[in-house]
């Protein structure tokens, strides 16, 4: 999926650099069209690449953006806590933590993933009994 995301980021991104080199080009002929001499010509040319460059050079850092999202995308657990909460042992149902309630038990050992509707605010969801 984020794959897909990063895909369709690059895509818009390349259609933005495309219409920017088109405005170059419209640009470039339309400075030559009022060009008295040969040397405005040549300016109205370079002016052209110079904007493309720009168009390029925006594309690729954008291209470099949806790179850094998708990888910090894949470390940053996603809000609203998927994963696994850790089993009470001899708890009574009452999960270990902090926030206001009280240890009755001891939690058996994680890999740290955390169960479905965990928040880590130190509660779950739903009510005091589960």
């Amino acid at each position: 999926m984020r794959t897909a995301k990063e895909k369709m980021s690059n895509m818009s991104s390349a259609g933005k650099e495309h219409v920017q080199i088109y405005k170059a080009k419209v640009e470039e002929k339309a400075e030559k069209a009022r060009a008295r001499t040969k040397g405005e010509k040549e300016i109205a040319v370079e002016r052209r690449k110079a904007k493309e460059a720009q168009a390029k050079m925006e594309l690729h850092a954008a291209k470099a953006d949806h790179k850094a999202e998708k990888i910090n995308a894949h470390h940053v657990p996603l809000a609203g806590g998927h994963g696994h909460h850790a089993p009470v042992v001899g708890g009574h149902g009452h999960h270990v933590g902090t926030h206001g309630h009280h240890k009755t038990g001891t939690a058996a050992p994680t890999t740290g993933v955390r169960g479905p509707g965990y928040t880590g605010a130190g509660h779950v969801p739903g009510g005091k009994y589960i």
